[in-house]
C-alpha cells in the first residue's frame, strides 16, 4: 500500500506553505476504450518557507516536473513527488505532469460501463485522501486554495465539476477528433478532498430555487443518472433539495456559497452520498427501479439533507485535520434528521434515528476499538478507519444531546456565529464551543470533556421500591461517566403516559427521582423518553414483561423504537434470550406503524436467529420464523409498505430455514396477491433459492439477461456462488481474493454469496488458508477492498479467535501487522467472540 499521510508531516506542509491557487486539467478522452490511465496536470501557485517539499500523487507515472516554468528532475517514489531546491519566500509555479489510472473501487476517478447500452461513465470520490489518484496535490483539509479545473473529453459527453463551466470560450470542441475541453469557473476556497469531477451522457432534471425571502436570489438545481437509469430520477429528489436549501437558508443564516447544486445518481458507489460542494454524488441505490417503502424514501431524504448541510459545516467551514472529522459528520447526520422532522413530509426522522442508526453507534462503540468522538488521527489510514458508527451516529446523539441541553435555538444561533467568523477558512470544535457560550449559561467546557473525550456508552437502569402498588423510590442506576440530561416516563396500566420528569443525571451522584415518591406503580418505566441522549437503556423486571407482552399497544413511535433499541442491545449483550427477541418481533414488528421500525425489529431477529443461537437450535427457531413470517407476509395490504416490509425479512429467513425453497418458489410464481416481484425481489428470491440448491443455472442466466444491467450482473455473480457447496464457495473465495478485477458492488456480490445461509460448515473449512492469507490480502488491495474482503471474509469461530490472537502477536516479515489492518481483525474478533458467548447464554 502506498505512504499515508501523517499528523506531523501535515502539520510541517501547512506550517512551510501557502497556496494560492490550482489549475488542474485532466485529459479523460480515451475513457471509452480500454486505456488505463488518463494524462493530469497539475499547476499550483504556492509561496514556501522550506526548500524541500513534496506532492502527493498515486499516478502511474509522472512525466514532467517544472517550477515557474524551468524543467525539473523528475523524483517520483509512487505515492510523493519529491521538490527540492524551492526558491522560499516568493510566489512561484510548481507544474507537476503524470498518467492517473482509472480506478474500479470508488476510489479516485471511477470508470464504469454500463452493460445496458455500452456508455462509460466517470465520476471522482476523494475523501479522505483520494484527490492524489487523480492529480498530484497537496492532499490534506487544512491547505485550501482555489480550484479552477479544465476537462478534455468525448465531444457528446456532460462534463462537470464543483462550479459551473466558465463564460465562453469555456467550450472548445476539436470535431475532428470528437472532442471538447470545458474549463470551469474557479471555485472558492477548497480542499483538495471536496473537489469533483463526473464526465459521461449523463441525463438532467432541473429545478430552479428561489430563496424564500427574497425570490431574486436563486440557484439552479440538476439532478443527473446516467442514460439508462435516467427514467428513476423522480421528482422528489429536487423536490427535498428545494425544501433543504429553504430550512438551511433560514437557520444558518448565511447564503449558500456555491453557485449551483448538482446531485448526482451514481452505481458501484462506496458510500451513501459525498458532499462536494456544487457537485454532490449519490449512490445509485436512491434511485428505486423497484418499489420502495415510505422508509426508503425517508432514508434518501436524510441523506439528501444531511450532504446538504455539509455545504456549510464541513464545506464554507473545514476542520483542521481528520481528528475533528467527527464533527463535520456528526453535525451533518444531526442535521440530515432535524431538518427531515422541521422542513419535509418525514417528520419520522427522528424515530428512525433512534430505531436505525443507534444501533450502528451502539454497536462500534462496545468494540474494543472503541475510540473517544474526537479521536486521535495520527495518519490518513487510521482517518479512512473513523468514518464509522462513533463518528456519525453516536456523534449526533451527542449532539442531540448538546442541543437538549443547552436548547435548540441557543444550539442553531451558535452555528450561525460559527459560520459568519470561520467562513472559507477551517476550524476546529474550540471554536463551535466558542460561538456556543455566547448563548448558554451551560457549562459546555466540562459537557465537552465528559462527552468528547470519552468512549463507550453509559447504562440507565431504573430501580423502583414498591409498598401496597405506590412508588417509595424511583432512581437512576447502572455505569454512568457522563452528565444526561433525560425525560423519564411512567406509562400506567393503559400504557399512557401519566408522568414524565426532567431528570439531570449526573456521574458520581445518585440520581433520585423524587418527585415519584407516592404515585401509583407505574406498569413501565422508560429512560430516555423522547431519545434525547446516548446511552443504554435497561428495564426493572414489571417494565420488561410489560414490553415484552405489549410494546405495540405504546402509541408514541418514538417511545417505543429506544424500547426496540434497548430489547436489540439486551440480546447482543445476552441478556434477553434470543427466543423473547423473536417472539417479541413476531408478535409487535408487524404492528409498528413506523416501516424502518418494522424493518430494523424482524431483521435483527433473523440476524438473532441466523448468529446468537447454538446451532442445535438454529435450523428450529430459523424453521418457526420463516413459517410465521410467511404466514404474515399473507396477513398484509397487498401492495404495502408492510407488506413489502415482511416480505425482505420472510425471504432472508426462508434462505436459511431448512425447509424454506419451496415458499420462495411460490414467491417468485407470483403466490404473495400484491407483492411486485420486482428485481430486488426477484434477485434476492433467486440467492436465497440458490442458498437451497434449490435452482439451476439457466434459471439465473436468464435472469440476467432479463436485467442487463451493471446492478443485475452484480447480482447474477453473486447468485452464481451462492450454492451451499465446496466447490460454489471454492470459487466464490478465490475469486474474491484476486486482486485489480471487481469492482466494489461486485465485490459486496461475491461476498455475500461467500456468507449466504445453509453453509456454514463449508465455509469454516477455509479459516486456516483465509489466516495465512491475510497479510496478502492487505498488501495487494486498496485499503477500502481490503477492508471489505478481511471482514467478508471473517470466520466466526472458535478457531478463528484463536488464529487472530496468533496473527496479532506473530512477528510478519515486514515488521508488524499496519495499524488499519490490526484495528479491522480485533473487530471482528470481537464480533466473533460476541456471537460465541451470545450462543452460550442461549445454550
Amino acid at each position: 500500500m502506498a505512504d499515508t499521510l501523517t499528523f506531523q508531516e501535515a502539520t510541517a506542509r501547512t506550517a512551510a506553505l501557502t497556496l494560492h491557487a490550482y489549475r488542474v486539467h485532466l485529459d479523460v478522452t480515451h475513457a471509452p476504450s480500454d486505456a488505463a490511465t488518463f494524462i493530469a496536470r497539475t499547476e499550483v501557485d504556492l509561496t514556501t518557507r522550506e526548500a524541500e517539499t513534496f506532492l502527493d500523487y498515486l499516478g502511474e507515472d509522472v512525466t514532467a516536473v517544472s517550477i515557474d516554468g524551468e524543467e525539473q528532475p523528475v523524483d517520483f517514489d509512487g505515492s510523493r513527488v519529491h521538490l527540492t531546491g524551492l526558491p522560499t519566500d516568493t510566489r512561484i509555479t510548481v507544474s507537476v505532469e503524470g498518467r492517473s489510472l482509472y480506478s474500479r473501487t470508488g476510489q479516485g476517478l471511477h470508470r464504469f460501463t454500463d452493460t445496458a447500452d455500452g456508455n462509460t461513465y466517470l465520476y471522482s470520490h476523494l475523501e479522505p485522501s483520494d484527490a492524489r489518484r487523480i492529480f498530484p496535490c497537496f492532499d490534506q483539509p487544512d491547505l485550501k486554495a482555489p480550484f479552477e479545473f479544465t476537462v478534455t473529453a468525448p465531444g457528446e459527453w456532460t462534463v462537470l465539476s464543483n462550479q459551473p463551466p466558465a463564460e465562453q470560450p469555456a467550450v472548445a470542441h476539436d470535431s475532428a477528433a470528437d472532442t471538447q475541453t470545458v474549463r470551469f469557473q474557479p471555485t472558492p476556497l477548497l480542499p483538495t478532498y471536496l473537489t469533483a469531477v463526473a464526465a459521461g451522457p449523463y441525463i438532467a432534471k432541473h429545478r430552479t430555487w428561489h430563496a424564500p425571502n427574497d425570490p431574486e436570489r436563486t440557484i439552479e438545481l440538476t439532478a443527473l443518472a446516467r442514460t439508462s437509469m435516467a427514467d428513476y430520477l423522480d421528482d422528489e429528489i429536487l423536490e427535498i433539495t428545494a425544501q433543504g436549501l429553504d430550512y438551511f437558508d433560514e437557520h444558518f443564516g448565511y447564503p449558500y456559497p456555491w453557485g449551483k447544486y448538482d446531485s448526482i445518481f451514481v452505481p458501484e458507489y462506496n458510500l451513501g452520498a459525498m458532499e462536494n460542494p456544487g457537485l454532490v454524488t449519490f449512490t445509485e441505490n436512491y434511485l428505486f427501479r423497484s418499489q420502495a417503502t415510505r422508509a426508503q424514501h425517508a432514508g434518501r431524504t436524510n441523506t439528501i439533507l444531511h450532504e446538504m448541510s455539509h455545504m456549510w459545516f464541513g464545506d464554507l467551514v473545514t476542520p483542521h485535520w481528520w481528528d475533528d472529522l467527527w464533527l463535520k459528520e456528526s453535525f451533518a447526520e444531526f442535521m440530515g434528521a432535524d431538518s427531515s422532522a422541521h422542513a419535509t413530509a418525514y417528520t419520522e426522522a427522528w424515530t428512525n434515528f433512534a430505531a436505525q442508526r443507534k444501533n450502528w453507534a451502539y454497536l462500534q462503540d462496545q468494540l474494543p476499538t472503541t475510540h473517544p468522538i474526537k479521536a486521535e488521527i495520527p495518519d490518513v489510514d487510521a482517518a479512512r478507519q473513523n468514518f464509522d458508527g462513533i463518528t456519525y451516529a453516536k456523534g449526533a446523539a451527542v449532539l442531540k444531546q448538546l442541543v437538549h441541553f443547552v436548547g435548540r435555538d441557543n444550539f442553531y444561533a451558535g452555528a450561525r456565529d460559527y459560520f459568519q467568523a470561520h467562513a472559507f477558512a477551517t476550524a476546529t470544535f474550540d471554536d463551535l464551543l466558542d460561538a456556543l457560550r455566547h448563548h448558554t449559561d451551560r457549562d459546555v467546557d466540562a459537557w465537552s470533556d465528559a462527552w468528547l473525550k470519552t468512549s463507550g456508552p453509559d447504562t440507565l437502569r431504573p430501580e423502583i421500591a414498591v409498598t401496597d402498588g405506590r412508588i417509595d423510590n424511583l432512581r437512576i442506576a447502572g455505569s454512568i461517566k457522563r452528565p444526561h440530561r433525560i425525560d423519564a416516563t411512567l406509562y400506567d396500566a393503559q400504557l399512557a403516559p401519566s408522568r414524565t420528569f426532567d431528570v439531570d443525571v449526573r456521574p458520581g451522584e445518585e440520581t433520585v427521582i423524587a418527585e415519584a415518591a407516592g404515585l401509583p406503580q407505574p406498569a413501565l418505566v422508560l429512560l430516555n423518553d423522547g431519545d434525547h441522549t446516548y446511552a443504554k437503556v435497561r428495564f426493572d423486571d414489571t417494565s420488561l414483561r410489560t414490553v415484552l407482552e405489549r410494546l405495540s399497544e405504546l402509541s408514541n413511535e418514538l417511545s417505543r423504537a429506544v424500547i426496540w433499541t434497548a430489547l436489540w442491545d439486551m440480546t447482543r449483550d445476552g441478556e434477553l434470550p434470543v427466543r423473547d427477541y423473536v417472539e417479541a418481533a413476531l408478535t409487535h414488528g408487524p404492528r409498528e406503524t413506523n416501516p424502518t421500525v418494522m424493518a430494523q425489529a424482524l431483521g435483527n431477529a433473523v440476524f438473532a436467529a441466523r448468529h446468537y443461537l447454538p446451532k442445535g437450535a438454529q435450523d428450529e427457531v430459523l424453521a418457526g420464523l420463516a413459517e410465521r413470517l410467511w404466514d404474515l407476509l399473507h396477513a398484509q395490504e397487498p401492495g404495502s409498505d408492510a407488506q413489502l416490509t415482511v416480505a425482505r425479512s420472510a425471504i432472508r429467513a426462508l434462505a436459511a430455514a431448512p425447509a424454506g425453497a419451496e415458499h420462495l418458489r411460490a414467491i417468485l410464481g407470483g403466490g404473495v396477491e400484491g407483492l411486485r416481484l420486482d428485481p430486488d425481489i426477484r434477485w434476492s428470491v433467486l440467492r436465497g433459492l440458490a442458498a437451497h440448491g434449490a435452482v439451476e443455472e439457466e434459471e439465473l442466466a436468464a435472469e440476467g439477461t432479463r436485467d442487463d444491467t451493471l446492478t443485475g450482473q452484480a447480482e447474477l455473480l453473486g447468485a452464481r456462488h451462492s450454492f451451499p457447496t465446496p466447490a460454489a464457495k471454492r470459487a466464490a473465495f478465490d475469486l474474491a481474493v484476486e486482486p485489480g478485477r471487481w469492482s466494489n458492488a461486485e465485490m459486496d456480490s461475491l461476498l455475500a454469496a461467500f456468507n449466504a445461509p445453509r453453509a456454514a460448515e463449508v465455509r469454516e473449512t477455509f479459516t486456516g488458508e483465509f489466516f495465512d492469507r491475510v497479510p496478502k490480502i492487505w498488501d495487494e488491495h486498496p485499503i477500502e477492498m481490503a477492508n471489505r474482503l478481511i471482514r467478508g471474509l471473517y470466520p466466526e469461530t472458535e478457531e478463528a479467535v484463536s488464529r487472530t490472537e496468533g496473527l496479532l502477536a506473530s512477528e510478519q516479515p515486514e515488521g508488524e501487522l499496519p495499524g488499519a489492518l490490526r484495528r479491522v481483525l480485533l473487530e471482528c474478533q470481537n464480533t466473533a467472540k460476541r456471537a460465541l458467548r451470545v450462543r452460550d447464554a442461549n445454550s
